[in-house]
């Protein structure tokens, strides 16, 4: 199950998406000093806000060495790959103590 930092992590970003959008909504229609200026500037973390989350929940699963919604291969692939990690500890700590 997620944990309460993992959560209020996901509905700030939901919120911050959000609030790009409606900026970038704001700035299409409403002609005001620097729109067109502000206008790019919102298009541009429209995409970049996303990359970067992403960004982040790879490298966090990376660093703590978990399988994340952002990793590239499948929760079974992931899980054969630790227990051949583990099985694979085993047989060299045996094989020292031999």
């Amino acid at each position: 199950m997620y944990h309460k930092k993992q959560r209020i992590a996901a509905l700030v970003s939901v919120i911050l998406l959000v609030l790009l959008y409606l900026a970038t909504l704001v700035c299409a229609i409403f002609n005001f000093d620097g729109t067109g200026r502000l206008f790019q500037a919102c298009l541009f973390a429209t995409v970049a806000v996303p990359i970067l989350i992403w960004i982040y929940i790879y490298l966090f699963g990376k660093l703590h060495d978990r399988h994340t919604i952002a990793s590239f291969e499948s929760k079974e692939d992931y899980e054969a790959k630790k227990a051949m990690e583990k099985q694979l500890a085993k047989n060299n700590d045996s094989l020292k103590n031999n």
